[in-house]
């Protein structure tokens, strides 16, 4: 459920969205392998756990990278991308601070993140929506927005636990899939 990624020009051509479709699909599959690695260490705060958590927001930071090369060229939402890097990338550096502290302290720094880089990945979808397909990351932004909210929710229960996380992170997957496959069906009005 993070930022999503721009073709080479405002207008895309089919290389553009080529590349973009690769660029959902790669995110879909780290988050469905994720997902269940996560899911499969959630039992408790484990050095794999851990490592699996600090690692989600650095392959956001690397997926934003790649997008905020082809947004500069394009005109594209650079300032928000800017923004996801250095939310994703403090959010890495909170995690691993988080983790020696339990899950309850993970959980908010997790839904903090949520919250925050939903609202960047749904104005990045509004401002992509002529490229057709984004209805589903300004869904997804939406979404991880109110995630984040009960993550809070959730740490403050007597047995907090972290498979919450692979369910969301999953359904991030599963949203990036859906744009992948709906990218370039809507095309640009002049």
């Amino acid at each position: 459920m993070d930022t999503t990624t721009l073709g080479t020009s405002p207008t895309p051509t089919p290389t553009a969205t080529t590349d973009l479709r690769r660029l959902y699909l790669l995110r879909f599959a780290f988050a469905a392998v994720w997902a269940a690695a996560l899911f499969a260490t959630a039992g408790e705060l484990s050095p794999a756990s851990a490592t699996l958590l600090v690692i989600y927001p650095l392959f956001d930071v690397a997926c934003a990278v790649v997008d905020l090369r082809s947004a500069r060229a394009a005109d594209g939402p650079v300032q928000q991308l800017y923004v996801n890097i250095a939310l994703s990338t403090l959010t890495g550096i909170g995690l691993a601070v988080a983790a020696t502290s339990g899950i309850p302290a993970v959980l908010r720094v997790w839904g903090v993140w949520a919250i925050t880089a939903g609202l960047v990945q749904l104005l990045v979808g509004v401002s992509r929506r002529r490229m057709g397909g984004q209805w589903a990351m300004i869904a997804s932004g939406g979404i991880s927005t109110l995630a984040g909210a009960s993550f809070f929710g959730q740490a403050g229960q007597a047995d907090p636990a972290l498979g919450a996380l692979a369910g969301y992170a999953f359904l991030g997957g599963v949203f990036f899939l859906v744009s992948a496959l709906r990218l370039g069906r809507t095309r640009p009005t002049a």
